[in-house]
């Protein structure tokens, strides 16, 4: 597991960016975190990493939000207000082939094995972000939250 420190949103976004840098297709990261977190704020610098421009809001009420347009479509879940297992297949989470899925609230789930995890954890004024990759292609990309 590796760990990264962020003192801003901006920082936040940054570490999510190197990340979106870094991401192949199929991707799934599972994003782990208490409300206000920097979940969204993580999931904006990835969108910004695979070269998506244009807004990402959080996708609580939608859902899934679909944004295209840079090297890899992503697909920007929110598990929160799902009931069970079940739902993720009427969401088509299985047909979305290339494209990166990016979950918050994926804790609720256990959603693939392969996987990268990130928890992002409010410590002081910051905060702690780390993360485990679970499978070959997702291990590879623990580097990106090296200091």
């Amino acid at each position: 597991m590796k760990s990264i420190h962020s003192t801003s949103v901006e920082q936040t976004q940054a570490i999510g960016e190197r990340l979106g840098r870094a991401l192949f297709p199929g991707a799934f990261v599972a994003l782990i975190g208490d409300l206000g977190a920097g979940k969204t704020a993580f999931s904006q610098g990835i969108a910004r990493g695979l070269g998506i421009r244009g807004r990402v809001p959080s996708p609580t009420f939608v859902l899934v939000q679909v944004h295209e347009g840079g090297r890899l479509p992503l697909w920007h879940a929110d598990f929160y207000r799902l009931g069970d297992e079940s739902e993720l297949e009427t969401l088509g989470f299985d047909e979305r082939g290339d494209a990166v899925l990016v979950a918050e609230w994926a804790d609720r789930f256990v959603v693939a094995s392969d996987r990268l995890e990130v928890r992002i954890t409010e410590v002081g004024e910051g905060r702690r972000i780390e993360a485990q990759g679970y499978g070959a292609a997702h291990d590879q990309l623990e580097v990106c939250f090296a200091d």
